[in-house]
C-alpha cells in the first residue's frame, strides 16, 4: 500500500526484483525502434482501435526503481508483436534515477520519466538516438507521475511525499525548462490515517480546459487552470472523496463528461462527473472491484477507447476487473475479475490500437499482455509474463 509514506512506494517488491535483474540487456547502444505516426500521449491513456495495426516490432519502454535490490538500471528498452503481444528485451537506458513512471511527448520524440527520490526531478530522454537531455528539479520528494499537455509545451508532475504538482516548459528540442510553478496541497486536511497530502496524479481534461491533480492523502480532486502562456496554475475547484478513499488514479471517458476514479485505500472505485465550463469535478457514490473481503489496493484504471469497457488494476488481489460502462458514461456495471497472471500489478497500459493491455507487477518483477476482446471487453493472456526488473510502468506505442 502506498498510503503509509512515500518511501513505502519504492521498496514494496524490492527483494522480488532480483530473480528479474538480469531480463533486460545491460545496454544503451541498441538501435533505437521505429515509431509510427498514431499519438500515444502517456502511459496508460484510451487507445484508438482504428489506428492501423504495424506490421513489425514495436517499442515498450519499461519503468523501474534503480535504488532498491534487484531493481533495474535505468529504463528498460524493448519491443513486442502487436498481433502476438510478445515482448522481446533490447537493452536499457542508464542515466536516469527511479524512473517510475513514464510519458511520451505528442510529436512522439521525446520521453519523459519522474525521478522518484528524495529530492525528486524530471527528466527528458530524446528517443532518436537515446540521449538523456537532463533533469530539472520538481520542487518536492518522490515525484510519481507526469504527463504532457496537449500542446506539447508543458510538463506535468505530481510530488507524492510533498503532496504538490509542478510545471515545466518543454522547448522545440524536448528538453525541459526551469519549473514554472509548484503549488502543494495545504487544505482540506489530511483523511484518515493520512499524515499530508500525497498528490499521485497530475492530468490534464479530454476539452484542454483544466489540469487536475488526484490527491490520496487528502482526498481530493482538484481543478486548476493552466496559463499556457506563462506555466502558472490557478485553482478553481476541488472535490471530495468519501474520508479515507484515498483516491489514486482518475480516467476520462471519451465523452470527456465523466471519469472514473480508483480508490487505494478503501478498494473501491467511483464514477465523477465533470463541467468543462467550469471544471467542477463531482464525486459519485463508491462501488465494488469485485476484488471480495481480502487486503486489495486498486492501482490504475482505463477506458477503452470507444468508451464501453473499463479494467481496473488490482494490487493484492492481483487481478484486473472488467466494467461494462453504460449511460454514455454515467454508470459502471462489474462485468468480473481476471487472475493478472503477476504479483502487485502497479500500472496498466492499452497498444495504440487499444488491442492489447499490458501490466506491469511490481513484486513479480514480470510485464503481462492480455488480448482485449473488443465486443465485450474479455482479457485473454498473450503468452508467458516476460521478466522485467521491479516492473512499475510499461508505455507500449
Amino acid at each position: 500500500m502506498d498510503s503509509g509514506g512515500w518511501s513505502r512506494r519504492r521498496f514494496v517488491g524490492a527483494l522480488a526484483g532480483g530473480a528479474a535483474a538480469a531480463a533486460l540487456p545491460a545496454c544503451d547502444n541498441a538501435p533505437a525502434p521505429a515509431t509510427t505516426p498514431a499519438p500515444e500521449p502517456e502511459a496508460g491513456t484510451s487507445a484508438s482501435r482504428e489506428a492501423r495495426r504495424p506490421s513489425g516490432p514495436r517499442p515498450l519502454y519499461l519503468g523501474t526503481y534503480t535504488s532498491v535490490e534487484g531493481g533495474g538500471k535505468g529504463i528498460g528498452l524493448a519491443t513486442y508483436d502487436a498481433a502476438t503481444g510478445r515482448i522481446t528485451g533490447s537493452g536499457t537506458i542508464t542515466g536516469v534515477g527511479d524512473p517510475s513512471y513514464l510519458a511520451l511527448h505528442p510529436d512522439r520524440r521525446t520521453l519523459y520519466a519522474v525521478d522518484e527520490r528524495d529530492d525528486g526531478a524530471v527528466t527528458a530522454v530524446r528517443l532518436a538516438d537515446r540521449k538523456v537531455l537532463g533533469s530539472r528539479g520538481t520542487g518536492g520528494a518522490a515525484p510519481c507521475h507526469l504527463s504532457v499537455h496537449p500542446g506539447g509545451r508543458w510538463l506535468l508532475s505530481a510530488n507524492y511525499g510533498s503532496g504538490s504538482v509542478a510545471v515545466h516548459p518543454i522547448d522545440a528540442s524536448g528538453a525541459l525548462g526551469e519549473r514554472t510553478d509548484l503549488v502543494r496541497h495545504t487544505g482540506p486536511p489530511p483523511g484518515p490515517g493520512q499524515e499530508g497530502p500525497h498528490a499521485h496524479q497530475f492530468v490534464t481534461s479530454p476539452d484542454g480546459g483544466h489540469v487536475l491533480a488526484v490527491d490520496l492523502g487528502t482526498d481530493t480532486v482538484y481543478t486548476y487552470r493552466l496559463d499556457d502562456k506563462a506555466g502558472t496554475l490557478t485553482e478553481v475547484a476541488q472535490a471530495q472523496t468519501r474520508p479515507g478513499a484515498g483516491p489514486r488514479h482518475l480516467t476520462f471517458h471519451p465523452g470527456g463528461r465523466y471519469a472514473y476514479l480508483a480508490n487505494e485505500v478503501d478498494n473501491t472505485v467511483a464514477v465523477c462527473s465533470y463541467d468543462p465550463a467550469s471544471g467542477r469535478v463531482e464525486v459519485g457514490e463508491a462501488q465494488s472491484t469485485g476484488t471480495g473481503s481480502g487486503t486489495n489496493y486498486p492501482a490504475q484504471i482505463l477506458v477503452t477507447a470507444d468508451g464501453r469497457h473499463a479494467f481496473l488494476a488490482n494490487r493484492g488481489h492481483n487481478s484486473l476487473t472488467r466494467y461494462a460502462v453504460e449511460a454514455d458514461g454515467a454508470r459502471l456495471r462489474l462485468l468480473g475479475t481476471v487472475p493478472v497472471g503477476g504479483d502487485f500489478p502497479r500500472q496498466i497500459a492499452f497498444s495504440p490500437e487499444g488491442t492489447l493491455l499490458f501490466a506491469a507487477n511490481q513484486k513479480s518483477s514480470t510485464v503481462t499482455v492480455f488480448h482485449v476482446d473488443g465486443a465485450d471487453g474479455g482479457l485473454r493472456r498473450a503468452g508467458e509474463a516476460f521478466p522485467s526488473p521491479v516492473a512499475v510502468c510499461a508505455l507500449p506505442l
